[in-house]
This record gives C-alpha cells, sequence and structure tokens, in this order.
C-alpha cells in the first residue's frame, strides 16, 4: 500500500489552517500544521514532509523568509505551494523567486487547493534527480560575469550592471543551478514557469536568444549557453559562489 503524501500546512489562522487539514486528510493525505515559522522549522527537522503549503503572512518571520531558509539548506527538494491573500503580480514573483513552485491566492476554493498540490507533486516528480537545485548563493559568477541573486541583475567584468527581466533572470538562474547539464524545453518550462508552463510554448527559445545577447555570447560559437540538437540547451561555464 502506497504511504499518502504528507503535507505541512503553515498558516497562522486557526480556523483555516484546521478546516483545510480536515478536508485534506479526507481525501487521503496526511497532514501536519504549525501557526507560525517556529513550528514550521521542527516540523521539517523532525518529520518527512512532502509538499509545504505556506502563508506569505505570517507572524515574525514571514513565509519568504522561511522559503529561503528551506531552499538554502541544500536538501532534497520539498515544494512549497504559497498562500497568499494579495493579488498584486509583485507578491506571486518575489514568491517565485524565493523558491516557491507555485501559488495561491486567497480566497480560494479547497478542490482548487487540492488540484494545485498534486499538480506540484507530479511535476516535481516528474524532473530527474538529478535537477535538484544547488543551495542558493547571494552571488554566483561564471566566466567574465556575476549574477547577483538578490537584486535580480549581472555584472559583466568591469562591474557594469546588466539588467534582467522576470523570465530572463529566472531562466539564467535554473542554468546556473545546473551547470554542464543538458535541459530540455520542457524541463526548462517547469524549472521557471511552474503551473503556467505549456508544453507547446516556444518561449524558452526567445528566452534563451535574448539572454545570449545579454551575455553578449555568439549562438554560433557560444561560450555560455549551448544548443544541443534535438535535446536542449546546456551552460557551459563553470558556475562557482562569489
Amino acid at each position: 500500500m502506497q504511504t499518502p503524501d504528507h503535507i505541512l500546512l503553515v498558516d497562522d489562522d486557526r480556523g483555516l489552517r484546521d478546516l483545510l487539514a480536515r478536508y485534506l486528510v479526507d481525501v487521503g493525505l496526511r497532514v501536519s500544521t504549525a501557526c507560525d515559522a517556529t513550528e514550521a522549522r521542527t516540523a521539517l527537522a523532525t518529520t518527512r514532509i512532502d509538499l509545504v503549503v505556506l502563508d506569505l503572512m505570517l507572524p515574525g518571520e514571514d513565509g519568504l523568509s522561511l522559503c529561503r531558509w528551506l531552499r538554502s539548506r541544500g536538501e532534497p527538494h520539498v515544494p512549497v505551494l504559497m498562500l497568499t491573500a494579495r493579488a498584486e503580480e509583485t507578491d506571486r514573483v518575489v514568491g517565485l523567486e524565493m523558491g516557491a513552485d507555485d501559488y495561491l491566492t486567497k480566497p480560494f476554493a479547497s478542490r482548487e487547493l487540492l488540484a494545485r498540490i498534486r499538480a506540484v507533486l507530479r511535476r516535481t516528480r516528474m524532473l530527474p534527480p538529478n535537477l535538484q537545485a544547488a543551495p542558493q548563493a547571494r552571488a554566483l559568477r561564471f566566466g567574465d560575469w556575476t549574477l547577483d541573486t538578490t537584486a535580480r541583475h549581472l555584472l559583466d567584468a568591469a562591474g557594469t550592471l546588466v539588467s534582467l527581466t522576470g523570465g530572463e533572470f529566472r531562466l539564467l538562474r535554473v542554468l546556473l543551478d545546473h551547470p554542464q547539464r543538458v535541459l530540455n524545453r520542457d524541463q526548462l518550462l517547469s524549472l521557471t514557469q511552474g503551473r503556467d508552463a505549456d508544453a507547446f510554448d516556444r518561449s524558452i527559445d526567445l528566452l534563451v536568444s535574448r539572454l545570449r545577447q545579454r551575455l553578449r555570447d555568439d549562438p554560433r560559437e557560444p561560450r555560455y549557453i549551448k544548443t544541443v540538437r534535438n535535446e536542449g540547451y546546456v551552460l557551459c561555464a563553470e558556475v562557482v559562489a562569489a
């Protein structure tokens, strides 16, 4: 008999937390709950968790900080579904860039939460084990370039700042997390766009082209991003924490 997936539900609203926990248990999942970051850290340290449902607005340490801590541990990837009462795009983007795998804006239906949980788990398990991200570093250096992962911009060898769009930053970050590994388009879409990924979306090709321009990388003789025919793309350069 297959062991049910274990969900950690982190929310300071006791009524909502208990309601969602009962629902998820009724549909066959295991559920642990936490009201703040301290309780969540304890649960993550003592129990095998398959997915974290994490409220953005927590008392004390907020959900973004907890998500960043979780991604910095250097352990196998535990997917995070971020809950937010805010509808602004900025909050969703920041959550995704801190390492959340998906987001859900309150109020929401319990069935939608369940559908998102199942989709995130399915998507995470589709990725090969060797695509687990490396621990986050403030700056990553590759060739003549340094990526500031907090400010989300590039610096060339002379220290000149090169701004990146959100999509360019996410794509470059994924490539830097998995250097010397060929990533196909579906994998890149899943890792950069999450639930918005479309198996027939060719936006990855456009993003790669734009990123090469930022890096002054000649696609005919690439130094950084190489096209592997019928397979995908690979970051050729060595990556080190700066």
